[in-house]
């Protein structure tokens, strides 16, 4: 039985079943890293220069840094 679903979704993979399963990973994917950025964005602007400066960040480097937790380097 198992054998016969991996063959039913390996079929669909290649088919525009799979294609648009694959292009719903990839916006919910797309979305979560947004999600992350403006949360990073946000919490970051919410802290005090001298907070920053404490943590060795100036407001300049905010998006950057978002930026890499959200989609890496």
């Amino acid at each position: 039985m198992a054998a016969i679903a991996h063959t039913h979704n390996a079929a669909a993979a290649t088919g525009f079943a799979g294609r648009l399963m694959a292009a719903i990973q990839h916006m919910q994917e797309n979305r979560a890293r947004r999600a992350i950025y403006r949360q990073t964005v946000r919490e970051l602007n919410a802290l005090t220069s001298r907070d920053l400066a404490d943590l060795g960040i100036n407001r300049a480097m905010i998006t950057r840094l978002a930026h890499e937790a959200a989609w890496g380097k």
